[in-house]
């Protein structure tokens, strides 16, 4: 598989991961198998997807758990990648970016992942009631001290901060003409730029996607300009760009689809013309919805890195094939021309 690099130390990378999460939190509870987990990342890391993405909450710690488990196998082929700063509670979840809280957090993830280094260490959220300075501080502290190789910054939530038009979600046009700005990662720019007074940022994680692609607009330039990596989450829209889901199928009630605005059966009819898009692209590659979602994802920039998620093997699989797909300009105008998404995100 082609490598991209992942910020100034020039960290090299399969240019697809994987993302783990599924395998422990957030969607359906009852398709997990942790031999069928097992089998997904040991099949990513076959086919060079280096970049395993996980975190401290998802479980919580289950999922580092399980990453651990393979790493106790295969570090050598592994691009670890996990996160802090969120606590997990019954029924809340809270910031804690506090640098004692940091500190523990690493050496807590350090044992559960089997390995002495952490590749990537990310905050998954600021906490308010910390200066993100003293939060950045601690983990720059842990690269010091050789327990992480490199920082990164995850995006703040959409819900965070509410973009100048919340109703529809625009793309920009084919022709480059003028749009409004969504504002949606406002938030995410400010801190940036003060944690890169502290320490060098090497990767930024938020959503881009065909159907979310407000990414472009400011957030991946910052990053292209600074020679920082960008790990694209939900690059397959939470699985619906993949075409393998129906409206009006429904989810089980901790899958978070199911409070999603995007899945409501009414919301999921009426952007099935985004799919049938990326459908026309793959038939004339011999491609799928979803490796043609990936391979736009690709596109937006050398230092772009999708982060699909699965708990499968045969999807693992044919999201490492995407990075096969190269797409043309005749293919990424069209792509460009789809409809935008309709249905609140936020």
């Amino acid at each position: 598989m082609e490598r991209r690099t992942i910020g100034a130390a020039a960290l090299e990378v399969g240019a697809i991961g994987l993302g783990c999460m599924p395998m422990s939190w957030g969607y359906t509870e009852s398709q997990r198998s942790l031999d069928s987990s097992l089998r997904a990342v040991h099949t990513a890391l076959d086919r060079g997807c280096s970049l395993l993405d996980t975190a401290d909450m998802y479980g919580p710690f289950t999922n580092e758990l399980l990453v651990g488990r393979v790493l106790k196998e295969r570090r050598a082929e592994a691009f670890v990648s996990t996160k802090c700063g969120l606590l997990v509670g019954e029924q809340h979840i809270v910031a804690n970016g506090r640098p004692g809280y940091v500190r523990r957090a690493c050496d807590a993830s350090l044992r559960r992942l089997q390995t002495d280094r952490i590749d990537l260490y990310q905050l998954h959220r600021a906490d308010p009631e910390v200066p993100i300075e003293e939060t950045w501080g601690a983990m720059a502290e842990l690269v010091a001290a050789g327990k992480v190789r490199s920082l990164g910054l995850c995006a703040v939530g959409a819900r965070a901060v509410r973009p100048a038009r919340a109703g529809r979600a625009e793309r920009r046009p084919a022709g480059g003409g003028p749009r409004r700005r969504s504002r949606m990662h406002d938030g995410t720019l400010a801190q940036l730029e003060r944690v890169q007074q502290v320490f060098p940022v090497s990767s930024v994680q938020a959503e881009l996607s065909v159907w979310s692609p407000e990414a472009l607009e400011e957030l991946l330039p910052w990053c292209a300009s600074r020679g920082v990596g960008f790990l694209a989450a939900m690059p397959l829209g939470n699985g619906y760009l993949t075409g393998t889901l129906t409206p009006g199928q429904g989810f089980e009630p901790e899958d978070t689809r199911a409070r999603h605005p995007r899945f409501t059966a009414e919301m999921m009819a009426a952007n099935q013309p985004v799919v049938a898009g990326l459908r026309r692209v793959g038939a004339r590659h011999g491609a799928t919805p979803g490796q043609v979602a990936l391979a736009w994802a690709l596109a937006q920039g050398r230092h772009v890195v999708p982060v699909p998620g699965t708990k499968k093997e045969r999807w693992a699989a044919q999201n490492a094939a995407a990075a096969q797909l190269t797409l043309s300009a005749e293919d990424l105008a069209e792509i460009a021309a789809l409809p935008p998404a309709r249905g609140s995100w936020y």
